[in-house]
């Protein structure tokens, strides 16, 4: 990764320049069995598309409040990305009536409904598919995303040093995040190109930089689990090897 990227957005770009084929994100659900593997590439693709919507369709503007009402999972690390690269602050687990926008899960849809701005949810079935029915006063993100650009540019450049996440009660900048990832993958002893499982949840900042960020900073890769606990030792242990983990968290 370039010394000189200051946001997640950065370190994205970096990655799409430096190895676009290598896997990135690596998604298990260990209630239903699902497993996805996202390259850079692809990642980044989902990304592009989603911040297309959000600054396109969805009107957003840098410095804008987005709940982020989604578990550990490949979209929710989509929708984190394509705020950072539009400049709007992702509050996870936000309240969605002090909201500009919010983005919610098939569990958290009417805590959602507080939101007076723009709704989007998303189903969270395998492979990204979409709601059977759609949810009353909600774009259904699986319908609305694959339309969208495949190349992303700001309307404005994104500040640093402006707000870019809210989690656990923390507001960090963009600029932060990306210095607290590179000094939590040292810490943890992740060196560069590391394979990290994690089976936190995105609910901290430990899960978030555990499962995500960390990866970005580090030029490695993630092996996300969201119900590990479903899974036995055994289990676990032969993912370990399958995968090629170097470190877990």
């Amino acid at each position: 990764m370039n010394a000189t990227d200051r946001t997640p957005a950065d370190l994205l770009r970096s990655a799409l320049a430096a190895d676009p084929g290598r896997p990135l994100v690596t998604f298990y659900d260990d209630a239903t069995g699902e497993r996805v593997e996202l390259s850079v590439a692809t990642f980044a693709n989902w990304v592009a598309k989603t911040a297309n919507l959000l600054q396109g369709d969805l009107g957003a503007e840098p410095g804008d409040r987005l709940a982020l009402l989604l578990p550990a999972h490949w979209q929710s690390a989509v929708w984190l990305l394509a705020c950072a690269s539009v400049g709007v602050v992702a509050e996870v687990g936000g309240d969605p009536a002090g909201a500009d926008l919010v983005v919610s899960g098939p569990d958290t849809l009417e805590e959602a409904r507080a939101c007076s701005g723009e709704r989007v949810a998303l189903a969270l079935r395998p492979l990204g598919g979409r709601f059977p029915q759609p949810p009353a006063g909600f774009a259904d993100y699986a319908v609305e995303v694959p339309g969208q650009g495949d190349r992303f540019a700001p309307f404005a450049p994104v500040d640093a040093d402006g707000p870019g996440l809210v989690v656990g009660g923390e507001e960090l900048s963009h600029a932060d995040v990306v210095g607290r990832a590179r000094a939590d993958a040292a810490a943890r002893g992740a060196d560069e190109g590391a394979r990290v499982l994690s089976g936190l949840g995105y609910d901290s900042w430990e899960g978030l930089s555990a499962g995500l960020y960390g990866a970005l900073a580090t030029g490695g890769s993630v092996v996300l689990c969201r119900n590990l606990d479903a899974l036995s030792p055994e289990a676990l242990e032969q993912r370990v090897e399958s995968e090629r983990v170097t470190l877990r968290v």
